[in-house]
């Protein structure tokens, strides 16, 4: 027979996938001799076969109400008994603690008759009433159906009536009222009663746990990660009122003054509890009687600033080792934390405080529902989510929104700790703030707020501005650009990317193309070029040399204009590889279709014809220019005369770029330096593309050599992003000294996609379907796009076991992506500047994890 009901003694922490993530923490905190009350857990395997077959297993509530027998002889008292009676709590766990699950069901037991039994043990009619009045509440938004903000606007009017701030203005005779209230709402609502039978109560709330689960102290500040107890405290209140933020809560060390001795016992157990689990642990404690009692712990939710000082704060601790803390943090927290913050000097009066609750700073308009932010969101708008409080019904809107901001609540709301866990920005418990939800508004101090103002929410600071506020560079950015350091984040920063820079096999490259974003990216660590993209170059003042080259009628009009182009391009290259001297600088020759660099062909037929219209011919310049526009145009660029195709056909093209790159080096190596080029071709399709340009590259280097005494040599390479490269990378590698996967591409002609065009048009479609789980151009598409790097990685090592293979697509900076990388074998990764410290972290993760997979991030 199966077994689906395990005592808290008889399990762990490693039994999570059985027991659900709180079932085994509660049975691990009983295990070390912690005050849990007593329990037992109904296994995930129950919840499964519930799954399966859409009813109650053959043989759990026998296996409950055995095991509900011995909790009764312990606490000496009967589930549904009418003079002290014995009161059940009903929690969902999954094997990972996420938001959106439901609430925890308090007081099962609770009836109109055994309440009165309760005033009278507890010696507190309104603790009673209260109590029932949860059950009521709780049970019948979560077991029966019941919307639950009937329940609170209920709650609301009656507190209106007895002009009330909080439930805690209302008296026993109230909460009596409210009870009647309730379970009228719940007949109205489904034609059923509220279940008077405590079995019934316990059987029904063990089902909804299975249709679909939910702190309040936490052992460091998970917003800072500075060290100490916090957390939020309710006197006179349930566990749900804390997380619910439906109250706004007091400092945890409010508990100091109101029980010492309880709040002596719960930092003792949260020391013993960080120690054991070696980590931020959150607690929910409960102080009943006088007593304190410990319901749950699990590892808890954190910012990306809190993870980063943590995880430092730890191994100076010895409880965990330097490679440990650089699987606590991630190139996605790091990426976050290099964002700006407000100027709180220049931001002006700030609207209202609350409690900082997630930092960051953003700006949105302000909406006040779910869904009205997921629609402006999918709009493109950035938006605030404004509400008294949160419950798992708001989740779309919270990842809609940039901010969420809320009138109620503390650090262990529910907003806090999704929007930490999301890295949102969140500011709680702003008490200023009268929100209107059903008139779109809030007001504060005489100010109204409507739907679509513009906010600046300020979650360090837990301040809330009208407007855009300005903004200022993160302490992590300025760390990265100046060197500068101080203590608490930046160190905790430099000390995870000092570790990943000690373990990682990935070297970490930039995609840079002047001589400024070369020094920014050797500043922030990389480690020399992976991508200088030459046609950059050829914009601006010089893209009428360019124009001059194309309408060359003769191969000596063509050098003229090819002769005055070098020196400017050698003067780039020379800044670039004074830059990066003594690291690698790879260079990509010309690679987009030559008619971008002319008018467009729309524009200039009109601009002609219009000037004909007015009696003014073009002349022969304007006649020429439009004849090589037209004979240039193609209708799909991307596909068309570009890359190596370009400069196999363009007579000098190639040999000009090289003698700029060689030229460049002679002059580097007379200033004492030490350049290192490397010559990449581009958009090679087949083996003798390549083999035609490396001959006409070898043979300029030599030319160069020759005048000018020095020896230059430059490894010639290429950039595979065709999918036909890919699969012949085997015959190409013999050809190549080096390979270069340029994603964007790949991505583009694997998938058949036009990035530019198909974002725009029908990804978010796809997205909400299903048939994307993320964009391909943000992560790498491993089933595609992935199998042809691993294709070329393993035919061009068979033919070529030297062949040095690295990406320069933006993939090189996505933390997930860099993972695959480091499985598929390549030598280095290369992103943009900003992203090279994210890749340095995540290529020192990717390291100690072994594999491209990582389920720790």
């Amino acid at each position: 027979m199966a077994h689906y009901v395990y005592e808290f003694t008889e399990g762990g922490r490693d039994m999570a996938d059985l027991l659900g993530g709180k079932g085994a923490n509660l049975a691990e905190m009983t295990r070390m001799g912690l005050p849990v009350p007593p329990g037992f857990t109904v296994s995930t395997e129950a919840c499964r076969a519930f799954l399966a077959t859409g009813s109650e297993p053959d043989g759990l509530s026998r296996e409950v109400f055995d095991h509900l027998t011995p909790l009764e002889e312990a606490a000496g008292r009967r589930l549904g008994q009418q003079d002290d009676p014995l009161l059940l709590s009903v929690r969902s766990g999954a094997r990972f603690s996420m938001p959106g699950m439901m609430e925890t069901i308090l007081d099962i037991g609770l009836n109109d008759d055994s309440v009165l039994g309760l005033a009278k043990s507890a010696g507190n009619e309104r603790f009673a009433w209260d109590s029932y009045r949860r059950l009521v509440q709780m049970f019948g938004s979560t077991v029966m159906g019941v919307d639950s903000t009937l329940f609170e606007d209920t709650m609301t009017r009656l507190k209106n009536t007895r002009g009330a701030d909080d439930d805690l203005h209302l008296d026993a005779n109230d909460l009596a009222g409210l009870v009647e209230a309730y379970k009228e709402l719940i007949h109205q609502e489904t034609g059923k009663d509220f279940p008077q039978l405590p079995a019934e109560q316990l059987q029904r709330a063990i089902l909804a746990v299975f249709e679909s689960g939910s702190g309040v102290a936490f052992t460091r500040d998970p917003a800072t990660g500075a060290p100490g107890v916090y957390g939020d405290y309710l006197p006179h209140a349930q566990g749900e009122d804390v997380v619910a933020g439906i109250r706004n809560t007091v400092p945890l060390d409010g508990l100091k003054n109101l029980d010492p001795t309880s709040y002596a016992q719960l930092r003792g157990h949260l020391r013993r509890l960080e120690a054991h689990y070696r980590d931020l642990c959150d607690i929910e404690f409960t102080i009943e009687r006088g007593k304190l009692w410990m319901l749950q712990t699990r590892v808890g939710k954190r910012t990306a600033e809190a993870a980063f000082i943590i995880a430092s704060a730890l191994v100076d601790e010895e409880l965990i080792t330097a490679d440990e803390s650089l699987a606590r943090v991630g190139g996605d927290g790091l990426s976050r934390l290099m964002f700006p913050r407000f100027d709180g000097s220049k931001a002006g009066q700030a609207l209202a405080h609350g409690i900082p609750a997630s930092p960051g700073a953003a700006v949105g308009c302000a909406v006040f529902d779910s869904a009205e932010a997921v629609r402006r969101a999918a709009a493109g708008e950035k938006v605030i989510l404004v509400r008294q409080e949160t419950t798992p019904d708001d989740l779309p809107g919270m990842i809609a929104a940039q901010a969420v901001l809320t009138s109620r609540g503390g650090k262990t709301s529910h907003a806090a700790v999704v929007a930490r866990g999301m890295g949102k920005v969140c500011v709680c418990g702003a008490e200023e703030l009268v929100v209107n939800t059903h008139a779109r508004c809030f007001t504060t101090d005489g100010t109204t707020v409507e739907e679509g103002t513009v906010l600046s929410v300020d979650g360090s600071e837990g301040a809330v501005y009208l407007g855009a506020a300005p903004l200022v560079d993160s302490s992590v950015m300025r760390y990265f650009e100046t060197g500068e350091r101080s203590a608490g984040l930046v160190d905790a920063v430099a000390r995870a990317v000092r570790q990943a820079d000690g373990v990682r096999r990935l070297g970490v490259r930039a995609n840079a193309d002047t001589p400024e974003d070369a020094t920014r990216a050797r500043r922030f660590g990389a480690e020399g070029i992976g991508l200088c993209r030459t046609e950059h170059m050829f914009l601006g003042a010089r893209r009428q040399l360019v124009e001059t080259m194309i309408l060359a009628r003769t191969d000596a009009e063509r050098e003229r204009a090819l002769d005055r182009l070098l020196p400017l391009q050698r003067g780039d290259f020379v800044g670039i590889l004074e830059a990066m001297d003594g690291l690698p600088v790879t260079i990509r020759l010309l690679d987009p279709p030559l008619h971008e660099f002319l008018p467009d062909r729309t524009e200039l037929a009109v601009r002609l014809a219009a000037a004909e219209a007015h009696g003014n011919p073009p002349g022969a310049h304007d006649r020429e220019l439009l004849d090589a526009v037209n004979r240039m145009h193609e209708e799909n660029p991307m596909l068309g005369l570009r890359g190596v195709r370009l400069g196999l056909v363009a007579p000098g093209l190639v040999a000009m770029q090289v003698r700029a790159v060689a030229e460049a080096v002679v002059e580097r190596k007379r200033a004492g330096g030490d350049p290192q080029a490397e010559i990449m071709v581009p958009l090679i399709d087949t083996v003798e593309e390549l083999r035609l340009v490396r001959e006409e590259v070898e043979q300029v280097l030599a030319e160069v050599s020759n005048a000018s005494g020095i020896p230059v040599r430059c490894p010639v390479g290429t950039m595979i992003e065709l999918p036909r490269a890919a699969l012949t990378a085997g015959a190409i590698a013999r050809e190549a000294q080096f390979f270069s996967f340029g994603t964007n591409d790949l991505t583009q002609t694997t998938w058949g996609f036009s990035r530019d065009d198909v974002e725009a048009a029908f990804f978010s479609a796809y997205l909400d379907k299903g048939i994307f789980t993320m964009s391909p151009f943000e992560t790498i598409d491993r089933e595609g796009v992935g199998r042809l790097v691993e294709i070329a990685v393993e035919e061009g090592r068979a033919a070529h076991p030297d062949l040095k293979i690295g990406v320069c697509g933006e993939h090189g900076g996505d933390p997930e992506s860099v993972h695959f990388f480091h499985g598929a074998g390549l030598d280095y990764v290369s992103c943009s500047p900003f992203r090279v410290p994210v890749a340095r972290l995540e290529a020192g993760r990717a390291a100690l994890h072994g594999t491209a997979d990582d389920d720790s991030k």
